[in-house]
């Protein structure tokens, strides 16, 4: 079973637009400087159930407070143990969900993921990857914490189009010109 640290059914701070978040425990990178240290054992925190999964779907589909989408983040929600559990839950909302969309934080590297991580990451929208490098820490960054950690764009928003930017660069909901799930376009 997967555990949690947090969840937040309205967040703006973690991604673009009014979000859900969720902070999985478990990470194996324990980097020095990290600001959620709290999450890095795997069973620390509480367990995330099946009543906690029904109601971040209920958040996401409130009409009340429309969300643009889920923000996972931890802990490292591509820890191994964290995989299956994250896998199941983005596809969950891909499918009940579809107008949302998924960010992810993780410590590892897109170019060093496994298979595994590889299912979960074909299922999200943007992927924020690296390990936090204190001696690169830099606040003015925009939803990362030092310049070594990159955004991947895997994922183009529904029902936009590339002509529809008439500049390079990126639009309000954050996504860079001509970025789609078959070609990741990376932002540093």
């Amino acid at each position: 079973m997967m555990h949690i640290h947090r969840y937040y059914d309205v967040d703006i701070v973690n991604g673009p637009g009014t979000r859900c978040t969720l902070f999985v425990a478990g990470c194996e990178h324990r980097c020095r400087g990290c600001y959620n240290q709290s999450t890095w054992r795997l069973d620390s925190g509480v367990p995330f159930t099946l009543a906690m999964e029904e109601k971040l779907i209920a958040d996401l589909q409130d009409r009340r407070i429309p969300r643009q989408g889920l923000s996972l983040s931890g802990g490292d929600p591509l820890h191994p143990h964290n995989v299956p559990h994250i896998r199941r839950l983005v596809k969950r909302v891909r499918r009940e969900c579809p107008d949302k969309d998924i960010w992810l934080w993780t410590g590892y590297q897109l170019a060093e993921l496994s298979d595994a991580q590889r299912a979960v990451i074909a299922e999200i929208d943007v992927l924020i990857d690296g390990r936090f490098i204190e001696e690169e820490k830099d606040a003015r960054l925009l939803w990362r914490g030092s310049r070594n950690q990159k955004i991947w764009y895997l994922r183009q928003p529904q029902g936009e189009h590339p002509d529809q930017h008439p500049t390079e660069g990126h639009t309000q909901q954050g996504y860079p010109q001509g970025a789609s799930r078959k070609s990741p376009v990376q932002h540093q």
